[in-house]
């Protein structure tokens, strides 16, 4: 499937310049700055309270959730208009939402399917078999990374460290399949094989087990325990599970 590279905006005001490279036509999915685009009255009041947050001199500090909420009712990504939205409500230059949105990975710019699947690559995952997750996710899903199978349901892309190293390889999957409601869980100790059972288990409907997938307790030692195989004697700073 082609990328294709068709720009939007030969007439649209400077203040949008910036994104012309990155906003593109994908998988022909329209998005130009004159689309409608308004928050639901559900959502106006998570808006709302973001807003409260804030002295009314500093409500560009609201940029980043604001976004957030976006994503949760666009289903994962990050349409032109509701970038202009933001600013509008924000009462900042456009072009402020559109530097924040490029800097965050975690901001689609394109449509994303309803289970976006983000592969870790940092040397930790790399090195246990990451890249061979992600080699298995593209010839499952028959599509490749930043792209969404025909059914809308997955995406998957590569993403740097998400600070579970000692639980590598690991995916994370961002659950936009019940908009605005969304979920982002980590799924660790993979292996290709369970990365599309996980799949599989999604597509049925099915919500897989979080977290590692052998089974250890947090960043246990793959071996188990090393320590602690009796209760230490008190006093005791914390609860011990």
């Amino acid at each position: 499937m082609q990328k294709a590279r068709t720009l939007l905006f030969s007439r649209t005001p400077k203040s949008l310049a910036v994104l012309t490279n990155r906003h593109t036509e994908w998988h022909n999915v329209r998005n130009q700055a004159t689309d409608p685009f308004d928050f639901t009255p559900e959502l106006y009041k998570e808006v709302d309270k973001i807003l409260r947050k804030y002295p009314e001199t500093k409500k560009q500090s609201a940029i980043m959730p604001l976004l957030h909420l976006v994503q949760r009712q666009a289903g994962g990504w990050l349409p032109l208009s509701a970038m202009i939205k933001v600013a509008e409500i924000c009462g900042v230059p456009q072009k402020r939402v559109f530097e924040v949105s490029t800097f965050y990975c975690m901001y689609n710019h394109r449509p994303v399917g309803k289970y976006h699947i983000q592969v870790c690559v940092t040397t930790p995952c790399m090195i246990t078999g990451g890249d061979e997750i992600m080699h298995a996710l593209e010839h499952h899903l028959g599509v490749h990374e930043d792209e969404v199978t025909p059914d809308g349901l997955f995406s998957f892309t590569e993403m740097e460290c998400m600070g579970c190293c000692a639980n590598a390889p690991m995916i994370c999957i961002s659950d936009y399949s019940n908009p605005p409601n969304f979920k982002y869980d980590y799924f660790e100790d993979l292996t290709p094989a369970r990365a599309i059972e996980i799949v599989e288990l999604l597509r049925k409907g099915e919500y897989p087990k979080v977290g590692s997938q052998t089974g250890r307790q947090g960043a246990m030692p793959a071996c188990g325990r090393t320590s602690l195989f009796e209760p230490p004697p008190a006093p005791f700073c914390r609860e011990i599970k």
